[in-house]
C-alpha cells in the first residue's frame, strides 16, 4: 500500500520539514509515503483567486495516480479518530489499495475537486496552517500504524 500526500505549497520552512520527517521516518518501511509538493499560484492584491485556485485544482488532479482511493482534507469533512484511520490503513493494506491524501492551498479546494474525492476529512473544527497540516496528517499516520503495530505510542 502506497499513501501520496499531494499537498500545495513548495517552500515550507525548515521547522516544517523536520517535523513531517520525523514521523515518517518512525513509520519506516511499514508503510511508502511519498509527499508530493505543489507549487502554489501567484497571488497578488488583484489576483482572480477563482482562476488560482482552478489551476492549482487541476495540477493536484493530474499528480493523482489512476486507481487511488482520494481523501481530501477539508473543514467540512467528516471526522475520523485515528482509531477509525488505523481500521481504513488495515482495509486497505489488505485490498492493496493505494490512498492519495489532499492539502488544498490557503483557500482550501474547489468545489469540483472536493466533490471527486472518494472521502472528505477534518482533522479539526479549529483551522490550521497548511504547513502545521502535514506534521499533524504524519503524525496521525504514524500514531494509526503504531496502533496496527501494537506499539505502544498511542497510549
Amino acid at each position: 500500500m502506497r499513501v501520496q500526500i499531494i499537498a500545495m505549497g513548495d517552500r515550507m520552512p525548515e521547522w516544517v520539514q523536520h517535523g513531517y520527517k520525523e514521523y515518517i521516518k518512525r513509520i519506516g518501511a511499514g508503510l511508502q509515503i511519498e509527499l508530493m509538493e505543489i507549487s502554489p499560484e501567484k497571488r497578488g492584491k488583484s489576483a482572480d483567486v477563482q482562476r488560482i485556485m482552478q489551476k492549482e485544482a487541476e495540477r493536484m488532479r493530474q499528480s493523482i495516480p489512476r486507481g487511488n482511493f482520494v481523501i481530501a482534507l477539508d473543514k467540512e469533512g467528516k471526522s475520523w479518530s485515528t482509531e477509525n484511520l488505523a481500521d481504513k490503513i488495515a482495509n486497505w493494506q489488505q485490498d492493496g489499495t493505494n490512498v492519495s491524501l489532499l492539502i488544498g492551498g490557503p483557500e482550501g479546494m474547489t468545489p469540483e475537486l472536493l466533490q471527486q474525492a472518494d472521502a472528505r476529512i477534518s482533522l479539526s473544527a479549529m483551522t490550521f496552517p497548511h504547513p502545521i497540516v502535514r506534521i499533524i496528517l504524519a503524525e496521525q499516520l504514524y500514531r494509526a500504524y503504531s496502533i496496527l503495530s501494537h506499539h505502544p505510542y498511542h497510549k
